[in-house]
């Protein structure tokens, strides 16, 4: 018979709520299988008759007997005629018998990685800020998203497609969609799109990532802007490039600098990665010169353009710049847009404008990521666009967030004056704020955090020391009296951190 431990513990384990979905017979065999695995039951131990032990678990005998029979079929147990039932001499073969396994993974062994593995795993990859907490950049308003059209859009594609919706997507993405957004980037960016070299992605991220593997080698080199976007740079550095940054001014990327490194190299850096239109973190825009002189070195030197156009559509002073995509007749550039953070961040559907030469390397290279996106909500999207209902919910999410932004500024001047400078931007979602007392800008970031506000600290995004410290303040997602609570809150904590 069965210790009354390994009873208890075999009763504890039915009783577990994390098995309650399990059937009845197979919480039992489950349950004396890891008496088993643990070591708890030796090699050629009898087991209770079947009788017996559904007496003492409370359950049928049939239970019981379906517990032993799965046992036996598993190889755990003999079963011997007139004899009963033994834990087989197999398991002493059974690896790491007796150690109980830890399920918790914060205490696992540290695995050898490969150097990128443990360069990306060390460089902490790119988190997004899950939960809506103020300042979060990046975040989006989702409250006003119009939820009722897109639920009757779904039903209106799940009506038309049927069980075809529940297949695979194209890799390259689902044609309605590449069609839809090539239509729209033509008509508001004044990119040279078509629906041929369109492709669909789950991020903006992904896109990067593919970017980084598909055209360039590990240790060449990508001219970056100073500071970056901090999801290009640990994409490029887990991918191996040598990433060259390049300062910036009011009007961009210094391109002067970048043509000087490249004489100074001896040989031109494989691409340049741009966020032209509003510049992450300054939020400048880059002059219609630098876009042809940057265009000009590409075609010179058989480099490729990666642009960024992560939230063009949010621009408050007058029409926004055209896109360096559509002003490049060389194809050699490489557009990349989103829709997480002009819709929603559940969405998950980014998309590349590619050159007609890389559709074909990129799509087969996306197959080995995640294969293709999910069809039904690229169906969805695709009729959000075509129907309108794209353009009127970011006019209106534009007026909302041009509010948001005044009063954040406001808001600085009356609370944070004493310990910020903010530059309000001409678009986007966050505002950059730099420290003009000697305030430590990490232990800032980590006693807001504390007090339940997300910042993003600015020296993480400069590769040179020649800047001030500060920190991104996203104010799209907040309605003004939300962010004024968040600030009096925020102001608390940096007057605690002032010497």
């Amino acid at each position: 018979m069965f210790k009354h431990a390994q009873l208890e513990s075999v009763k504890a384990w039915m009783g577990d709520p994390a098995h309650g979905a399990l059937p009845l017979h197979a919480r039992v065999q489950r349950a004396i299988r890891q008496l088993i695995l643990d070591g708890a039951l030796d090699v050629g131990r009898p087991l209770p008759a079947s009788r017996a032990l559904a007496k003492s678990l409370e359950v049928s005998r049939d239970t019981v007997e379906s517990a032993y029979s799965q046992l036996h079929a598993e190889g755990f147990i003999e079963r011997r005629v007139g004899s009963g039932s033994f834990v087989s001499e197999r398991v002493q073969r059974l690896p790491g018998r007796g150690k109980r396994r830890n399920m918790d993974v914060g205490h696992k062994e540290t695995p050898r990685l490969s150097q990128r593995g443990q360069a990306m795993f060390q460089d902490g990859g790119v988190r997004d800020f899950l939960a809506p907490r103020p300042f979060a950049p990046g975040v989006p308003e989702t409250r006003n998203f119009p939820l009722s059209t897109w639920e009757r859009l779904e039903r209106q594609v799940l009506k038309e497609y049927g069980t075809q919706a529940l297949l695979h997507s194209p890799p390259q993405g689902m044609e309605p969609l590449r069609r839809a957004i090539a239509d729209y980037v033509n008509l508001e960016r004044g990119a040279c799109a078509t629906a041929e070299r369109v492709l669909v992605l789950t991020s903006s991220q992904q896109a990067l990532t593919l970017c980084a593997s598909v055209l360039l080698d590990a240790g060449e080199r990508i001219f970056i802007e100073d500071p970056v976007y901090h999801g290009a740079r640990k994409a490029f550095d887990a991918a191996g490039l040598q990433c060259v940054p390049v300062p910036l001014d009011a009007d961009g990327l210094q391109v002067e600098h970048l043509l000087e490194a490249t004489q100074t190299l001896g040989e031109a850096a494989r691409a340049v990665f741009l966020t032209p239109s509003h510049q992450f973190p300054t939020g400048a825009t880059l002059s219609l010169d630098r876009r042809l002189a940057i265009i000009e070195w590409a075609r010179q030197h058989h480099s490729w353009i990666i642009e960024d156009d992560y939230d063009s559509e949010f621009h408050y002073a007058g029409k926004p710049t055209a896109c360096v995509q559509g002003l490049d007749p060389h194809d050699r550039t490489i557009y990349i847009g989103t829709f997480t953070k002009s819709l929603f961040p559940g969405l998950r559907i980014g998309y590349m404008v590619l050159p007609p030469s890389l559709v074909a390397p990129m799509t087969v290279a996306r197959t080995l990521l995640d294969g293709h996106s999910a069809p039904i909500p690229q169906l969805t999207l695709a009729r959000f666009i075509e129907g309108g209902h794209f353009g009127a919910h970011v006019r209106t999410m534009r007026a909302v967030y041009a509010e948001r932004r005044d009063v954040l500024a406001r808001l600085i001047g009356e609370h944070l004056a004493d310990f910020v400078e903010p530059h309000v931007p001409s678009g986007g979602m966050q505002m950059p704020c730099v420290f003009i007392r000697d305030i430590p800008e990490r232990e800032a970031v980590e006693a807001a955090h504390r007090a339940g506000i997300d910042l993003l600290g600015l020296t993480a995004l400069h590769a040179s020391s020649r800047h001030q410290a500060g920190f991104l303040m996203g104010f799209a997602a907040h309605a003004p009296h939300e962010l004024e609570t968040a600030v009096k809150k925020l102001a608390n904590v940096l007057l605690k951190l002032c010497p």
